[in-house]
């Protein structure tokens, strides 16, 4: 029997353990000794298959082992997938082998793996749940196995499915569901391009590697959820980090802002901290520069300003970063900062401090306002009864009233909180006295020329609230017991121009023409004339001309000038030359009714006062 031993031992194939009963019978041996050689034939076949299956056993064991390494080694899941399904291959020792994996959103399978295959259509295959043997192990979560895939009508066939599958060339099909839990997430599955049933052992074998795949694609999930938590709590500590860098820088810059404040410092120190990274300019409650130029600022920079107050944070539009305080609704100031890697807080942090100054400024301002308007109340209602205290007093507010100063008074429509705080600021600025009385405001300038500082006061007041201020001005002369009769006529000169449709303008009685005559405190004939006839006065005086005269019989006849020259008994000619020289003496509009009144009541004040002049020794 040793020869059948030696055939096991080189592992020979099952046809050659024929030939020792094939050799006796040949030889002519007995029946016995025939039999016996069958029954240790036999025996040694079933050996033979014994050690074939524990052989197949081995090596799936060491597939099974040689996946489970690549599952502990981490590897990237395609190529532990592509490892799974190249081994189901070969093992099973089918033609192809591939791997299915659920679509969540689609609610089929698609191809994530394939091995063996060469149809294009077949890669691109997508199986709805229950289309095909695939659909049908996903939707049940069965193993299912067919020798002819054409011929089984226990599936239910797709054109499409069919279709590529034919063009594989595959007949056999088994497949095997990837499960976790409960739940399928694909299916493994091994074919082959000609008939064969699938034994036990090889779809409890798909199944074993089926569920290391799915122990696989587990992994990867929670490989792949560890490291993107990982990722957010490393962005996470990152942004701590950096909140932290940023509060204590912010806090630094305060300290230091702060320290400035404390030594005496103003906005500008203040602007300088925030400047070292950027350019700064800071503006007032009315969008004027108080330091820095950003040059003209784009309306949606005032916008964005809005914004900040609102949301209580910087803005950012484009490359400016924006802060803006407001105090009971109203903005108090805006910093604006051109960078692109500055701190917002320590941009929000200088805007609060440049909004204390500020306060602090205006609180101060309010309190010397309301010092300064209290001397000019009662240098306007009382000055005769201490005029040396008064002046005193003034003294002490840097205004020194033994100089000239002008009176003016403003009339407005706009806030009186608004207009009584830019008239205090002016004020303080001009070494002079303010007050808000009604809807009038009332300031006490330095110097001589009460017309120029009335349009001014009126365009600048008019500026500041965005509604007409009227501005009368009239100069204080003889101490400041004048005071109340310099506040009058200010009040008339405002009053007349309102009357004569002039709001929003500013004047004196002398540029009111013979309205400022007839309301000034002074009335100053000889200014009036000179004013409205001078250069035809003069003309006449250098010249030996008779212009004046001329003008007055001109009026005196109807303004007629062949009236005019029968009159003067000289030619129309000369009457019409002398009437344009009038005109380029007096300019275009002489002759309008307004200022022809004006010039007939000056010839008649200029006749009385040189038959005055005669009369008098």
């Amino acid at each position: 029997m040793s020869v059948y031993l030696e055939l096991l031992a080189r592992e020979a194939s099952a046809v050659e353990f024929e030939g020792p009963v094939l050799k006796a019978r040949a030889e002519g041996a007995s029946a016995q000794v025939i039999e016996e050689l069958e029954q240790a034939k036999v025996a040694a076949l079933k050996v033979r298959a014994l050690l074939r299956r524990r052989a197949r056993r081995e090596a799936e064991l060491s597939a099974l082992y040689d996946t489970a390494s690549d599952l502990a080694a981490l590897r990237d899941l395609d190529a532990v997938l592509e490892a799974i399904v190249h081994r189901a291959r070969q093992l099973l020792g089918t033609d192809a082998a591939y791997l299915t994996l659920h679509d969540p959103e689609k609610g089929d399978t698609y191809m994530r793996v394939t091995d063996g295959t060469i149809s294009a259509k077949f890669r691109a295959l997508r199986l709805g749940m229950g289309a095909g043997l695939g659909g049908l192990v996903a939707q049940t979560a069965t193993p299912y196995a067919t020798a002819d895939y054409f011929a089984d009508a226990r599936f239910k066939h797709k054109h499409h499915i069919d279709e590529a599958v034919q063009e594989e060339g595959l007949v056999a099909i088994l497949g095997v569901p990837l499960r976790l839990g409960q739940r399928v997430i694909g299916v493994l599955m091994a074919a082959n391009r000609s008939a064969r049933p699938f034994l036990q052992e090889e779809v409890a074998l798909l199944g074993s590697l089926a569920a290391h795949a799915a122990v696989a694609i587990d992994n990867a999930r929670l490989l792949q959820e560890t490291r993107n938590a990982l990722e957010e709590l490393s962005e996470a500590h990152r942004k701590v980090r950096e909140h932290g860098d940023a509060v204590e820088r912010a806090a630094l810059a305060h300290d230091r802002m702060m320290s400035l404040v404390l030594r005496g410092g103003g906005i500008e120190d203040v602007a300088a901290v925030v400047a070292e990274s950027g350019s700064l300019t800071v503006l007032d409650d009315l969008g004027r520069a108080i330091t820095g130029d950003l040059g003209e600022l784009d309306p949606g920079v005032f916008e964005a300003a809005q914004a900040s107050r609102a949301l209580g944070r910087t803005v950012r539009r484009g490359d400016l970063l924006i802060a803006s305080v407001d105090v009971g609704g109203e903005p108090l100031c805006t910093l604006i900062l051109r960078s692109d890697d500055a701190d917002e807080r320590i941009l929000e942090r200088a805007a609060l401090v440049c909004a204390l100054l500020l306060l602090f400024r205006r609180s101060v301002a309010e309190a010397e306002g309301r010092v300064r308007g209290e001397l000019l109340d009662d240098l306007i209602s009382r000055a005769a009864d201490d005029p040396d205290g008064l002046t005193d007093r003034a003294r002490r507010l840097g205004v020194d009233l033994s100089k000239p100063h002008v009176m003016i008074v403003a009339r407005h429509g706009g806030q009186r909180e608004r207009a009584a705080f830019w008239a205090s600021s002016q004020a303080s600025m001009r070494h002079g006295l303010a007050a808000g009385i009604g809807s009038e405001v009332v300031l006490l300038l330095p110097g001589d020329k009460p017309g120029h500082l009335a349009q001014r006061t009126a365009a600048e007041l008019t500026a500041s609230l965005g509604t007409p201020a009227t501005a009368g001005a009239a100069v204080l002369e003889g101490g400041p017991e004048r005071a109340g009769e310099a506040h009058r006529e200010a009040q008339r000169c405002a009053e007349a121009l309102i009357a004569l449709g002039r709001a929003g303008d500013g004047a004196s009685a002398a540029e009111l023409g013979f309205v400022g005559l007839l309301i000034g405190q002074g009335q100053d004939v000889g200014g009036f004339v000179d004013s409205v006839l001078g250069p035809v006065l003069d003309y006449d005086a250098r010249r030996g001309t008779a212009l004046a005269r001329t003008l007055a019989a001109y009026f005196g006849s109807g303004s007629s000038p062949s009236r005019t020259a029968d009159a003067m008994h000289i030619h129309v000619n000369t009457v019409t030359q002398r009437l344009d020289r009038i005109g380029q003496l007096l300019g275009d509009g002489w002759q309008e009714p307004e200022r022809a009144l004006e010039v007939q009541l000056a010839l008649r004040l200029h006749k009385l006062s040189d038959a005055a002049s005669r009369r008098s020794p």
